[in-house]
């Protein structure tokens, strides 16, 4: 969800990922396990799994930002509550790529931890990954976690695209305003943050439910199982559980993401304004009235 760069991505998610998801915790907090890996494994293993998401994450932003922009179309007014709904639609529809892309990420991490080496590889790249869990488990096995997936992108978008309908118009960002770029920007890095604190206890979930068979044995019979379980073992932190490092990820990704995306559409939707020139459009049309025209709500 919402990890547009699948470089920086992949680095955050992993120590994320193993911070959420032992057991017996490792690590003492987001550096202290940044730090065992690179020393443990060397910088390489900062990078595993990082096929998955270079193979999805394309395919990804390609839905949710064009179903989100025609559900706004369809919806034909740009309020609150349409914008809510698009992005809800669009996390919902891309959550058929975005489960089997995490499960083979999950997987691929958690493979040979704490090695330098791994002495016996179990699966050669995400593809293989999930082709070998599709053979022992079939289709169900590679959609491990899907329930927990929608119920974290489907507000998860819903949310992310309110916040930045909201901060843009509240902040002013027209198209002649010198300061757009860091308005923008800002209020990406904001939409994101806002995104994963509201469902990241969710994920914590999902993240455990993909990692859970690992090495052989499942320790879960269910969301509900998992979720009794780890609030037995750990209490209410433990739906915060690498939270540092997701909003590390979270400000940077999304603000360069959400500032790049609207830019682009500002400029290339009206041929007759050179890029350079930065002309505002006309009034009924500006980037905080009508996001037909500029803002990635009508992607």
């Amino acid at each position: 969800m919402r990890d547009i760069q699948p470089l920086h991505g992949c680095v955050t998610w992993l120590v994320r990922l193993q911070v959420q998801s032992v057991d017996r915790p490792l690590y003492r907090g987001t550096y202290h396990c940044f730090q065992s890996i690179v020393r443990q494994e060397s910088m390489t293993g900062l990078y595993k799994g990082i096929g998955s998401p270079m193979m999805g994450l394309t395919f990804i932003n390609a839905i949710v930002f064009g179903v989100q922009g025609n559900a706004m179309r369809r919806l034909g007014y740009d309020t609150p509550l349409n914008q809510f709904l698009a992005g809800a639609s669009a996390g919902a529809l891309q959550s058929v790529i975005c489960c089997p892309m995490e499960l083979a990420k999950t997987r691929m991490q958690l493979q040979g931890l704490g090695e330098r080496k791994s002495k016996q590889k179990l699966y050669k790249n995400s593809l293989d990954c999930l082709v070998r869990i599709y053979r022992k488990e079939g289709f169900r096995g590679i959609n491990r976690g899907m329930v927990t997936t929608l119920v974290r992108e489907t507000p998860g978008f819903g949310i992310y695209f309110l916040t930045y309908d909201v901060l843009t118009r509240s902040l002013g960002c027209e198209p002649d305003d010198p300061y757009m770029i860091l308005k923008l920007l800002f209020a990406g890095g904001m939409s994101g943050i806002a995104s994963w604190i509201s469902t990241y206890p969710v994920d914590v979930i999902k993240s455990r439910l993909q990692a859970d068979g690992v090495g052989g044995q499942n320790k879960y019979n269910g969301i509900a199982d998992c979720v009794r379980q780890s609030l037995k073992r750990e209490g209410w932190r433990v739906f915060t559980h690498g939270l540092t490092s997701t909003l590390l990820r979270a400000f940077p990704v999304n603000a360069t993401t959400f500032a790049t995306v609207t830019l682009f559409l500002m400029y290339m939707r009206d041929d007759e304004v050179a890029v350079k020139d930065c002309e505002p459009q006309p009034a009924h049309s500006s980037l905080t009235v009508s996001p037909q025209q500029a803002q990635p709500s009508s992607l």
